[in-house]
């Protein structure tokens, strides 16, 4: 299908790199509006902004590339942020803000967001949107939520979250592959269709209907910063499969269809996120630190 848009809903920051001397957007969100608009589809942002140069470095850089901001919050305050060090051009987080001035505010969406938000074909969220309570209203809207655990998720936090998204992602490099098998059936369980789990340069599983896919990393030709690999995986992968969609629905014809959709989809986010290694930060657009060098 063409015209694909997704929406992202929830954090943006800075990532300072010390070791450069410079800062880049970023952000599990942003990043997923910006690598899916170089995938071709229609994207925007809803997230939490401060009043502090980071956040309108943030602004800037949305509005050059051409990702619709309008809907997002505007608060007094430090925007978020993260320090960041590369270490054999694999990126080293330093510590974080924890996202500043949104962990104090609620998003409290109205009527007019929801009609906005309906306009879409996917929202992405993460565990860093503090966007949990908002999840069963979000829902309400009919717009499939695809939802990123990261590395950090507990059974609680599990049981929680799952039964209002369509399609999660865990990072599980760091789990054996008993643990990994494990704990992407209890997302399974919880009640999501589509279960990405990623094992970095190993490549990645997908969980549909007790069947696990599995398909080859493609190694980049030239690393230069590993930030942002998986965000550009998953933007890739909700792309494909809205995409190769005849309907715009991610969850669409029968199961043998569903499969080589999801094939395709890990294959073309695999390539996709091997390019963006070659990128400085998540995806460029560098400047000069400003603001705080330390948490």
């Amino acid at each position: 299908m063409k015209n694909c848009r997704i929406i992202s809903i929830g954090d943006n920051v800075c990532d300072k790199y010390l070791s450069r001397g410079k800062m880049y957007p970023g952000g599990q969100c942003v990043n997923t509006c910006v690598y899916a608009k170089m995938n071709g589809m229609d994207t925007a942002y809803l997230g939490k902004y401060g009043s502090d140069e980071v956040a309108k470095y943030v602004q800037k850089t949305l509005k050059d590339i051409g990702v619709d901001d309008s809907h997002s919050r505007h608060f007094e305050g430090e925007n978020g942020f993260a320090l960041v060090t590369l270490f054999n051009n694999d990126r080293v987080f330093l510590g974080s803000n924890k996202g500043g001035i949104a962990k104090e505010h609620p998003f409290d969406f109205t009527q007019e967001d929801y009609e906005y938000i309906k306009n879409f074909q996917i929202i992405y969220t993460n565990l860093n949107s503090y966007i949990e309570e908002n999840l069963a209203e979000l829902k309400e809207t009919g717009i499939p939520i695809a939802y990123d655990f990261s590395t950090r998720w507990t059974d609680e936090y599990l049981e929680k979250v799952c039964p209002h998204i369509t399609v999660a992602i865990l990072s599980c490099a760091h789990l054996t592959a008993e643990q990994r098998e494990s704990e992407m059936k209890k997302v399974q369980e919880f009640g999501v269709p589509i279960v990405l789990g990623t094992i970095g340069e190993e490549g990645s599983y997908v969980l549909y209907k007790n069947k696990f896919i599995y398909a080859l990393a493609v190694q980049a030709d030239d690393v230069i910063d590993t930030m942002g690999a998986g965000d550009s995986y998953f933007a890739t992968f909700l792309y494909s499969l809205l995409e190769s969609s005849k309907t715009g629905e991610l969850l669409e014809g029968t199961e043998e269809e569903m499969t080589e959709r999801l094939k395709a989809a890990m294959n073309k986010g695999a390539v996709f996120s091997a390019k963006v290694c070659a990128m400085e930060g998540a995806f460029g657009y560098g400047t000069r630190i400003v603001g705080k060098t330390e948490v």
